[in-house]
């Protein structure tokens, strides 16, 4: 999970039923690293109280850099389907081409721009923290999802990740997570906290 999902330096395995059957379990491990780098960041900040603008935007490179863009590049993909308004299936073919559209770019400018304006606000408001443990819990509700609807291609990255899973505990694991992130959120910020798991959720 963390050689497939993150760009950090680790030991290469083979894909084969036994090394996939648990890999999905560990995909929020990556989150747990983009938690760490953030809070690591904030209190480097804090304490040479640096300028928001340059904290808001190292923040929101952070993920970019550990996840190597992995997940921005399934964002853009699926950004120019969408936008197409064409069949199904025309719309997977635009998922699986490498070729990058004007809503792609569009709308990763617009994400960027958002994401920029959240960390810039929360910063200045002293509020960082609260917002850490979501990366976990987007990629154990990202994970619960893989391993519990049915995969649009059935073929590909995704689909080699949880065809060999085992559901029921690879399910079970997730919703623990879930509610541990959630948790984490919510003694953190009531309101803030609560907000974003309503968010997640909503997603």
């Amino acid at each position: 999970a963390m050689s497939t999902y993150s760009s950090l330096p680790m030991p290469q395995f083979e894909w084969n039923e036994r090394n996939m059957r648990s890999a999905i379990c560990f995909f929020p491990a990556v989150g747990v690293v983009c938690s760490g780098a953030l809070l690591l960041w904030n209190w480097f900040c804090c304490r040479l109280n640096v300028n928001p603008v340059l904290f808001a935007a190292a923040a929101v490179c952070l993920p970019l850099f550990i996840t190597g863009g992995i997940h921005m590049d399934g964002y853009m993909d699926t950004v120019d389907a969408l936008a197409s308004h064409q069949s199904r299936e025309r719309k997977l073919e635009i998922m699986k081409d490498s070729t990058c559209g004007a809503f792609a770019v569009l709308y990763c400018g617009v994400y960027l721009m958002l994401h920029f304006g959240l960390f810039f606000t929360v910063y200045e408001d002293g509020g960082v923290v609260s917002y850490a443990p979501i990366y976990i819990l987007s990629r154990a509700l990202s994970a619960f999802c893989a391993v519990t609807m049915p995969n649009a291609r059935r073929a590909g990255m995704l689909c080699a990740f949880t065809e060999n899973t085992q559901k029921k505990k690879a399910t079970a694991a997730m919703i623990l997570l879930s509610v541990v992130a959630a948790a984490g959120l919510f003694c953190i910020n009531r309101i803030r906290g609560g907000l974003a798991v309503v968010a997640a959720v909503c997603a």
